[in-house]
């Protein structure tokens, strides 16, 4: 039974901490904390998909807590981390979208939690896709940052631009861009060879591309802020520490090393959960939803180009390439002097559609967009229970500043949306009727239960779906009579956050 909105979004202000497991005279722990664009539940502790390989981001949930249930407040990198790093929901940010200002555009003298654990003592720093405007932010974020190029790497933004006399072919059958630089072999992209469904008359680089690239690790971005990462972790430091180390793939273009997809070679792919009839019992904001090309190419060009199975194994190669850096990050910490000392949270932006609902990308409000990765691992001997398990509450990305602030002891702003973890890390077993809310731009809403999708849209319409009995969401069950009560409650709780959002 679902309770009302306003009893389960709780307030940080009941919020205390446990003078059991954090005591006044210890020293505040360090924080690791690891962002990982696009990545949905592919990953092997979460069980998404059967072919993916995850070795240390399963070791890490084996440390820690693994939240199951976990989702982010907008299903898109730019107000997805707005959100995170300020704690506030969209309508608080004003960044509601990939579209919208970024945040230190719109607050430049904005104090974060990186801003309040500074004051306290602590030495930040930052390397990588943090914020969604990358270095600009990083710089107001952290004490020092690092800021390779990841979107493109081996290449840079400006190698992957078409020139006036290729720009034609970019929407063509057979678009054909040429790179010969940085001493690599030369490369024609898109190595998909599809058109571009997005942009095709902008001669920037399509990043709705993927496959192998004849490349070592080190020509690669996520693997050189790892490596930047890993020699502060072995500065010995006199102050507690915040780092944060923000990984781009698997986001588009998935490029990877050839190696990570040599695995595959002798293996049949297996394309996600899907059925052709799925957006039948949908309206028609919804189905619009599912097949513009807003953040990605175009389902339908996918499949009449046989390159579906290309594209997930391009995926999860991408995911296994990362967690290889994750890992070295790990190795790293662990032969540290901060081993023992540090908080470690792990966490996606949003998940990412490989065909499911005929969808490709984010930006939507279903369950394989708005469901991320994350763990929190307490540093070992702190008082916290038994590891390695997980908590199936649903619980939101809003809720890691809270979290991290009372870990470290710090203060933490009354007007944030999200509550802190710490109860969930110390009893995961212990059930919540808790609603978190998605939003996915002005007036659509996606709000999950334990057991239960609502989502409603700006025009009205809505869909629900029962995620125990069917967890793809096959099934719109709106108009089941037998669920009225399920119903109005979510009702009530998207009655309250759309007004709270026109205030």
């Amino acid at each position: 039974m679902i309770r009302p909105f306003a009893a389960i979004w709780l307030s940080l202000a009941a919020v205390s901490v446990n003078s059991s497991v954090l005591q006044a005279d210890e020293t505040p722990p360090n924080v690791l904390m690891i962002a990982i664009d696009d990545l949905n539940d592919w990953i092997g502790c979460l069980r998404g998909h059967p072919q993916t390989h995850t070795p240390n981001m399963d070791r890490l949930a084996q440390r820690g807590v693994l939240f199951t249930n976990a989702h982010c407040a907008s299903p898109a990198c730019n107000p997805s981390r707005a959100a995170l790093f300020s704690g506030k929901l969209p309508w608080k940010t004003g960044v509601w979208s990939n579209s919208s200002k970024k945040f230190f555009q719109l607050h430049p003298d904005a104090q974060l939690f990186t801003h309040t654990l500074r004051n306290a003592g602590y030495r930040t720093r930052g390397a990588g896709k943090m914020m969604h405007s990358g270095a600009t932010a990083n710089r107001k974020l952290f004490e020092q940052s690092f800021n390779p190029e990841q979107r493109w790497s081996p290449f840079t933004r400006g190698q992957v631009e078409y020139t006036a006399a290729e720009l034609p072919s970019k929407k063509s059958s057979s678009p054909r861009h040429t790179i010969a630089a940085n001493g690599l072999p030369t490369t024609v992209i898109p190595l998909n060879g599809l058109p571009s469904d997005r942009r095709p008359n902008d001669p920037a680089g399509e990043s709705f591309d993927w496959g192998p690239l004849p490349v070592d690790d080190s020509t690669m971005g996520d693997t050189q802020i790892t490596d930047w990462a890993i020699e502060h972790l072995q500065t010995p430091a006199e102050t507690p520490f915040f780092m944060g180390v923000g990984y781009y793939r698997p986001h588009i273009p998935l490029w990877a090393p050839a190696k990570y997809f040599q695995r595959f070679a002798d293996q049949q792919i297996v394309l996600p959960p899907h059925r052709s009839d799925d957006l039948d019992d949908i309206s028609e904001p919804g189905r619009r939803w599912a097949l513009e090309a807003v953040t990605a190419g175009l389902h339908q060009t996918v499949a009449e180009s046989g390159q579906w199975s290309e594209a997930v194994k391009a995926y999860l190669a991408c995911v296994t390439f990362v967690d290889a850096q994750i890992g070295r990050l790990l190795d790293a910490l662990d032969r540290s002097p901060a081993a023992s000392t540090t908080v470690i949270i792990l966490w996606s932006d949003h998940g990412w559609h490989l065909g499911e609902k005929q969808h490709w990308g984010k930006w939507t409000g279903w369950e394989r967009s708005t469901r991320v990765p994350l763990i929190i691992v307490p540093p070992s001997g702190s008082g916290f229970g038994s590891r390695g398990v997980h908590c199936d509450n649903p619980v939101s990305l809003l809720d890691i500043v809270p979290t991290i602030s009372e870990f470290c002891r710090i203060p933490v702003s009354h007007d944030g949306d999200g509550q802190s973890l710490m109860r969930q890390l110390q009893n995961p077993d212990h059930t919540t009727n808790r609603i978190v809310p998605t939003v996915f731009d002005k007036g659509n809403l996606s709000l999950r239960s334990r057991n239960w999708r609502y989502l409603r849209y700006a025009e009205g319409d809505e869909e629900l779906y029962n995620l125990q009995a069917d967890p793809m969401e096959w099934t719109n069950r709106i108009s089941d009579q037998s669920q009225e009560h399920v119903l109005a409650e979510f009702r009530e709780a998207a009655a309250e956050l759309l007004k709270a959002s026109a205030e």
